[in-house]
């Protein structure tokens, strides 16, 4: 829904999973990151015009994606910086959020790098409507079983694909490490041996690792990996590429290290009684 003081065409959502009917034809300022996947939720709502954060940017630019992918469909586009406003956290990035990166749609609208991002949102009300589809995301969920594992692998590009089958298996969700919207009841869907997130370069207040306690609490072994060292939004990247840098408790305690290859860590914990 619009926020208090903006006009009813702009919808502020903390993340683009949960896009009601009113999003369509709107500018949509969204607390998910620029990657793939939540890049072709925001835009097969054919929107005005887009606002996502860029997640550290990180590998192969994977945070900054829907700019090159809403400008081949006509929309403008733009990301705010992680470190300048809570990634998860739309009303945070009206706030505080500094764009980082536009489309020439955007550009031309008025919209560059260090503007606020809530005067950014009011140019882009100018904008036109899309009218066409993204292409549709591949593959976005994937579950590794092999003998004589004890536990599923199961590679999510997005937490909110997360099943209740899901729980006591090892979780690699390729969202960011963000509690969406500060609210630790949606740390995760499911409680599952361990959950894996992209770290989203960590970004301002430590946004981007802050389900890792949370996750404590419910006896989850919660890790990040590197921005850097996987593509956010795509779950292959971060099983095969990604490096942990951050962990929680739970996942100390069961031998994770900062520094370790994600993949080496998650098959000795399949193995585990």
């Amino acid at each position: 829904m619009a926020q208090t003081g903006l006009p009813n065409d702009i919808i502020v959502a903390d993340t683009a999973t949960k896009l009601g009917p009113q999003a369509r034809g709107a500018v949509i300022v969204t607390g998910s990151h620029g990657g793939r996947y939540a890049a072709y939720l925001t835009l097969k709502m054919h929107p005005r015009a887009v606002i996502h954060n860029d997640a550290g940017v990180g590998k192969d630019a994977a945070g900054i994606a829907v700019i090159g992918m809403a400008e081949a469909l006509g929309v403008a586009a733009a990301t705010a910086s992680h470190a300048s406003c809570r990634i998860g956290d739309a009303g945070d990035m009206l706030a505080r959020g500094v764009v980082s990166h536009a489309n020439a749609l955007a550009r031309a609208l008025g919209v560059v790098a260090g503007m606020g991002c809530r005067e950014a949102s009011l140019r882009l009300v100018a904008a036109r409507a899309g009218n066409r589809d993204p292409e549709p995301c591949g593959e976005t969920r994937r579950v590794l079983q092999e003998a004589p594992w004890r536990r599923r692998i199961v590679l999510i590009d997005s937490a909110s694909l997360i099943s209740a089958e899901d729980a006591g298996q090892i979780i690699v969700t390729a969202s960011h490490g963000a509690l969406v919207g500060g609210n630790a009841r949606m740390a995760l869907q499911a409680d599952g041996f361990a959950a894996v997130f992209n770290d989203a370069g960590v970004g301002i207040d430590d946004a981007g690792i802050s389900r890792l306690p949370a996750l404590d609490g419910r006896g989850v072994a919660g890790l990040t990996v590197s921005a850097a060292s996987a593509r956010i939004g795509d779950a292959a990247s971060a099983y095969a590429d990604g490096v942990i840098s951050h962990v929680n408790e739970t996942a100390q305690r069961r031998g994770a290290r900062v520094g370790e290859p994600l993949e080496a860590r998650l098959l000795a914990w399949a193995v585990l009684p």
